[in-house]
């Protein structure tokens, strides 16, 4: 289910992995194919995750590998979604997703080891889960953004339907997330990648009809706008965005590992380098707490 040695290192390419990891990787291939256990581990999660490619919001429940702890058990997810990149790359075909968009969608495993190494300071793939997304067709790169193909739900399909919206909780939407490792969101990237989210899903999946865009990230908090200047990236791409509901389920974590790398670090030791991280730390410093926001933006132009 794996590719030779030479193949293995130009897929692991393909896919981002930090080159620091790619020799690691191509030395325990074999160990994958060769061992009957993990061998037969690797088919069935590999048979879990393209069941079902391109449904949205389906059920993945790749099994826990039971193996002893180290670089293999730690990397195991990198051979699964490599073994699954033929059924994903057809699936992208079947849907005519240009080749540039699949590559820079799929080398989101690269960032997500890169994560990894930044918190853990070894090779390793930190949210095996998210990258599920990625490879069953659901989420796509388009330039700044990612965009995930999802459903409202209960409450914000409820809010927005008594907002005069023409949807419901089992409605399309697209899920806005903001990638690490990508420079600055800046209103002109933020543009450009919804203009091409809108071209790109009209084009590929005609079928689905997305009235909203949404977005659930700290980013979001309104917070921010206390510490932030007014013209800041994080305040204007706020501005873009109307509110779908609010949480008070306390996520002091989000910011603190989406902006030092490691959700564990210490308040009182965290960095003040930046606007941003003056903004974190200080607001957690006094004894204030962060939220996840959620918010929504048409995203078929009207409004």
């Amino acid at each position: 289910m794996l590719p030779d040695t030479d193949e293995l290192a130009e897929s692991l390419l393909d896919l981002g992995v930090p080159h620091e990891d790619i020799n690691d990787l191509v030395r325990m291939g074999p160990r994958v194919t060769d061992d009957p256990e993990l061998r037969h581990h690797l088919e069935r999660s590999v048979d879990e995750l393209v069941r079902g490619i391109g449904q949205v919001g389906g059920a993945v429940d790749l099994p826990d590998l039971d193996w002893a702890s180290g670089p293999l058990r730690r990397c195991f997810p990198v051979y699964v979604f490599v073994a699954a990149l033929p059924s994903t790359r057809a699936y992208h075909r079947e849907r005519g997703i240009p080749a540039d968009v699949s590559r820079r969608t799929l080398a989101d495993i690269g960032r997500n080891m890169a994560v990894h190494r930044r918190r853990h300071g070894r090779t390793g793939v930190q949210a095996p889960w998210w990258l599920v997304h990625h490879f069953r067709g659901e989420l796509y790169q388009l330039g700044r953004l990612q965009f995930e193909r999802a459903r409202l739900g209960q409450r914000a399909g409820t809010r927005l339907a008594a907002a005069g919206l023409d949807v419901g909780p089992d409605s399309g939407c697209l899920n806005v997330h903001i990638p690490d490792f990508y420079g600055p969101l800046s209103p002109a990237a933020v543009d450009r990648s919804l203009a091409l989210a809108r071209e790109f899903f009209a084009v590929h999946f005609p079928q689905e009809r997305y009235e909203v865009a949404t977005c659930h990230s700290w980013l979001l908090d309104p917070q921010l706008r206390k510490y932030l200047p007014e013209d800041s990236n994080i305040v204007r791409f706020q501005e873009r965005f109307r509110v779908a509901h609010e949480d008070r389920e306390q996520a002091d974590s989000e910011p603190v590992q989406f902006v030092f790398g490691d959700p564990e670090l210490p308040v009182e030791s965290l960095p003040r380098r930046t606007a941003v991280e003056r903004a974190v730390g200080d607001h957690l410093r006094a004894g204030g707490h962060w939220f996840v926001g959620h918010g929504w933006l048409p995203f078929d132009g009207r409004g």
